[in-house]
This record gives C-alpha cells, structure tokens and sequence, in this order.
C-alpha cells in the first residue's frame, strides 16, 4: 500500500546531475577543455532548497522577463533511515520507497556547479503525487520514464540508463555526509530538456509510481497550492 509522500518526505532535497547515459554522452567534449579536462569522477549533487518544494496538481510560476522554464522528470528515492558509510550492497535496505520528482530549472550553464539562481526560485521542485513503498517496486532500474506536455510526450527514457545506480549513489553520497529518513535524492533527469511557458499542463509519469501533474502560470497569476 502507498503512503502518504508528505508526511514521509520531509527532509532535504539532494539533486544528482549527469546521471543519464545519454546526457553524460551529449557532453564528453566540453568536460574535455579547461579548466576541467575530464568528465566528473563523483555524483555531481546541487540542493533544492525548501523553498522549492511543491506538490502534485499545484501551480509552478514561470520566471518570465525572457527567461525560459524547463521542466526535469526524475526518479525520487525517499530514505527511511539515517544512512552514513553505508556499502552498495546494504544501500536499498535504507530506503522507504520510490516517488515521481519534477525539478524544475533555468537552462544550466554549467553540470559541474549547478546555479542556485537556476535551481532554487519557489516551487521548482514538485513531488508525489504518493510514496510507493520499496516492497511494491520490483526493479527501480528498469522504471519508464515519459514527461508530457499538453498531453504530448516530450522526453521518454528509462532508469536503466542511469550513469550510477541508487546504491552506488547511496554509497558514494553516504561516504561523506549522512543522509537521513525524510531526505529525497532525486537521481536526476535524461537529456532532452524542453522550454514550457504559462498554460502548459506538465506531467511526468514513472511505471508504477503513477503521474505527477502541474500548471505552469504566469508570475502574476497566482499560484495554487
């Protein structure tokens, strides 16, 4: 049986950027110039700070003065319990359940240092509309992922394209810092990021996570929430 994702979910929001394949891919030659020269060799995390955090069928506002809103579907891995120096191998056991995550964002100038201006303006971190429990979730990494807007699919990819898996992101995550029960690790979004603008229906549906659902509104329109 699901569970009620608000009352679960209630600790920090940790992003991972890059962790598709094929997004990874798109970007090889420019890690290869200064000053990096490399592709990272760690999970690139940012922070969706509280002030981001928004729900399904809520309102998210458009920054407007010529910027452009891109929405982030993504698989949002919700821990049960406090998780430090944790192994691969034990990872899952500290995780509650699965839910669907919309991170929204300003185009990114750079994977390598994720911009707080880009990342973090009020509700840009949508989530539910539930928290499927681990134990209904037969394979987390061979989960289809579709966003659609206005009813028409606009990125569509898979969990199994993932560049770390959630263990190897637990572990690696866990190594330095502890993640605690409530905290949401959103294991990032696939290439193919589109623009959305004021009245667009935005959804991002995962295989049995089901779909979240959100509007996007002018700034001086009002948000619901």
């Amino acid at each position: 049986m699901s569970r009620a994702l608000h009352d679960v979910a209630t600790g920090t929001l940790f992003g991972v950027a890059l962790n598709y394949q094929g997004l990874l891919k798109q970007r090889l030659a420019e890690f290869e110039q200064p000053p990096y020269q490399k592709p990272p060799v760690k999970p690139v995390l940012f922070i969706k700070t509280p002030n981001t955090r928004n729900r399904h069928d809520a309102d998210v506002v458009h920054p407007g003065h010529g910027q452009r809103l891109q929405p982030g579907p993504a698989l949002g891995v919700v821990m049960g319990k406090s998780a430090s120096r944790v192994s691969a191998a034990e990872a899952l056991d500290y995780v509650a359940g699965y839910t669907v995550v919309n991170e929204f964002s300003l185009p990114e100038d750079s994977y390598y240092r994720p911009a707080v201006k880009a990342k973090c303006r009020d509700g840009f971190c949508a989530i539910g509309p539930e928290l499927v429990p681990t134990a209904n979730v037969a394979d987390p990494h061979s989960l289809t992922i579709r966003l659609y807007v206005n009813g028409e699919v606009r990125q569509h990819n898979n969990t199994a394209n993932f560049v770390r898996n959630i263990p190897q992101l637990i572990a690696e995550i866990s190594e330095f810092m502890t993640l605690h029960a409530g905290d949401v690790l959103i294991t990032g979004t696939p290439e193919g990021r589109v623009d959305v603008v004021p009245g667009d229906r935005v959804e991002v549906e995962i295989s049995g996570l089901g779909r979240l659902v959100n509007s996007v509104v002018g700034e001086h329109t009002g948000a619901r929430s």
